[in-house]
């Protein structure tokens, strides 16, 4: 398992952990809270912690939590469990976050998915929001020994660093890898125009790129199209039409099924397999790529910031966009300063 485990602040994440019903199939803390990230994130000392959580059956869980933190759910929680199970299941990315939560004296954001929901994005990358988030270094808190999820966290990495091979030249850093690995998710996301930080990609892997090493070094060592010089830190791969083929073959399905959509004429209706063939001799691959990357994530980032503001409640979406274009605002100053 390539995902890095708990260590030193262990004791921090399980406490707050203790707040919350205990069934959780994975927990994991991320973000800027939790890693130290370069620009205007760089004082950790009072940034809020970012969690998500992944619970088998979601309604039990929610109904459990109502009743220890009802106070952490906005207007929402007068409709209920099965309601809210509801909007976490069928709109957004299949996640739902209450936000702005103090909890045992830091203040916390924490997102709920169902274990199905993740592992079909972290497969498929039906929406590459919770995959995407797990495509960077976070700390597993909790982790039970599901089989099936643990495969399909590992057949997320690995299908990052393919599409990231994809969209890179022969030769290349593993910084410019891990740049390339830390922007898909970011591929087409609105709040990239508004709200983040421009630099937020580069910000997240400058200082981290030991982190990044540790949750990629053993697939890139293990893949069989990829040179890994680790000693000097730089890779090659094959960059030819069937090594390029070969690497569309094992896309995630979703990105297969958009790359068709943006080839395919209309009226041919060619089947994905042969679409793929054509990108791979096309020049322009990356590109093509770099395009069904969009197309999957700038609908569910739109969908589920819309969720978000019922989710948290007007009030509490008025603060936190404030504080994202704070970040975005000083981010601005720093550079031109």
């Amino acid at each position: 398992m390539a995902l890095q485990a708990l260590q030193s602040s262990g004791v921090t994440f399980r406490r707050i952990l203790s707040h919350f019903p205990e069934e959780l199939s994975l927990a994991f803390a991320y973000g800027s809270g939790v890693y130290r990230q370069a620009g205007p994130n760089s004082d950790q000392k009072n940034a809020m912690l970012d969690f998500v959580f992944t619970v088998d059956d979601p309604f039990a869980w929610h109904s459990k939590n109502l009743k220890k933190n009802w106070n952490h759910y906005s207007f929402l929680k007068v409709l209920g469990p099965k309601m809210i199970t509801s909007i976490q299941n069928n709109y957004g990315a299949g996640v739902y976050y209450n936000s702005l939560i103090t909890c045992d004296g830091r203040l916390i954001k924490y997102g709920v998915i169902s274990t199905s929901i993740l592992i079909e994005d972290l497969l498929n990358w039906n929406h590459l929001y919770v995959a995407g988030r797990l495509q960077k270094p976070v700390k597993i808190v909790t982790m039970n020994e599901d089989i099936t999820l643990r495969s399909a966290l590992d057949r997320n990495l690995k299908s990052a660093v393919t599409t990231a091979f994809l969209m890179l030249p022969e030769s290349f850093s593993e910084e410019d890898l891990f740049i390339e690995i830390a922007g898909l998710s970011y591929s087409g996301d609105f709040r990239m125009l508004v709200g983040e930080d421009k630099t937020k990609v580069l910000n997240i892997v400058k200082p981290n790129i030991a982190h990044f090493r540790e949750l990629y070094g053993s697939i890139l060592q293990e893949n069989p199209q990829v040179v890994y010089k680790s000693q000097q830190g730089r890779l090659e791969i094959d960059k030819s039409p069937e090594g390029q083929f070969t690497q569309l073959m094992t896309l995630p399905k979703s990105l297969q099924q958009q790359i068709n959509h943006i080839m395919d004429p209309p009226g041919k209706n060619r089947d994905v397999e042969e679409t793929l063939f054509q990108v791979a001799h096309d020049p322009d691959c990356g590109d093509v790529v770099r395009l069904g990357l969009s197309a999957i994530v700038r609908p569910s980032s739109i969908r589920q910031s819309t969720k978000g503001i019922f989710t948290a409640g007007m009030k509490k979406s008025v603060i936190y966009s404030s504080l994202k274009l704070h970040k975005m605002w000083t981010g601005w100053l720093r550079k031109t300063s």
